[in-house]
């Protein structure tokens, strides 16, 4: 797939002396968080990370941005979603060490010559903590001089997108290895993808838990939901679909730099009565 823009755009690829002006220049800096998580028979461990840093390189060729590593160790996946612990290959942490560790990255992050910081999530039970860790940051004074926009991918998929698209959609919180991620899978990393995509036709409810829990009953192999129907045309069309949703938000988000770019019109007298719309 190609990526205009993306190459070169690699905070890690950057030598020390390079950083402050390739930052301030570059104003956007996206953080892909995923996960190492078992995805069925199907899918390789790297799912979460995978998709988290796909998007977040897309976004950042779209604003001109920077791309960080992707972070890939996270928070357990719950009994109920994937079946926890009980397949072979997952990696995680706890949940106070996960916010522990995002806020320190940030807070050394947060002190780099930037304004706009763009986190993407690619991990379902990741979404919380990192939330957590960046209000803490916030609530230290630390983001003052800095925009910050926090998702997770899906929260980003339209509702008509998914009615004309996926008529029979289970929730989010049940498209682990399901119809979503096979598709992008087959798009972006076609690779990867396995020809045994089974079917799971039983998605969990939202927002229980559940212990004990059986997996061979409320998973097939660790899937969650139906992978028919799956396509890198349809992995295609949802790729583009949430990049343009990300990059529209923040685009027109009228933030903290649409504001500082006013004052410093203003400070010049160079402001006429017209609005402009920050990229």
């Amino acid at each position: 797939m190609s990526r205009p823009g993306a190459a070169g755009r690699a905070f890690a690829d950057l030598a020390s002396p390079q950083v402050p002006d390739a930052l301030a220049a570059a104003r956007t800096v996206v953080w892909p968080i995923g996960a190492t998580e078992q995805h069925g028979p199907h899918l390789p461990l790297s799912v979460d990370s995978v998709l988290a840093e796909e998007f977040a390189r897309q976004i950042a060729a779209e604003l001109d941005g920077i791309t960080l590593p992707v972070q890939s160790i996270a928070a357990r996946s719950l009994p109920q979603s994937g079946g926890g612990l009980s397949f072979p290959g997952t990696l995680y942490v706890n949940g106070d060490t996960l916010v522990r560790f995002l806020r320190e990255a940030l807070t050394s992050l947060l002190r780099l010559p930037f304004l706009r910081l763009i986190v993407v999530n690619g991990h379902y039970e990741n979404e919380p903590f990192i939330f957590e860790a960046l209000d803490q940051v916030r609530q230290e004074g630390l983001a003052e001089d800095k925009e910050v926009f926090a998702f997770s991918w899906w929260s980003l998929v339209q509702e008509s997108w998914l009615t004309a698209e996926f008529p029979a959609f289970p929730g989010w919180h049940a498209e682990h290895a399901g119809l979503t991620e096979t598709s992008l899978m087959l798009h972006l990393r076609p690779d990867l993808v396995g020809d045994q995509r089974p079917d799971h036709d039983h998605p969990p409810r939202s927002g229980v838990y559940l212990h004990p829990i059986d997996v061979q009953r409320t998973t097939n192999q660790g899937i969650l939901s139906p992978t028919s129907g799956s396509s890198a045309a349809l992995g295609e069309k949802l790729f583009r679909h949430v990049t343009a949703e990300a990059v529209g938000m923040v685009r027109e988000g009228n933030g903290l730099l649409f504001a500082r770019s006013r004052q410093d019109r203003r400070a010049t007298g160079s402001e006429s009565g017209g609005k402009t719309r920050d990229a």
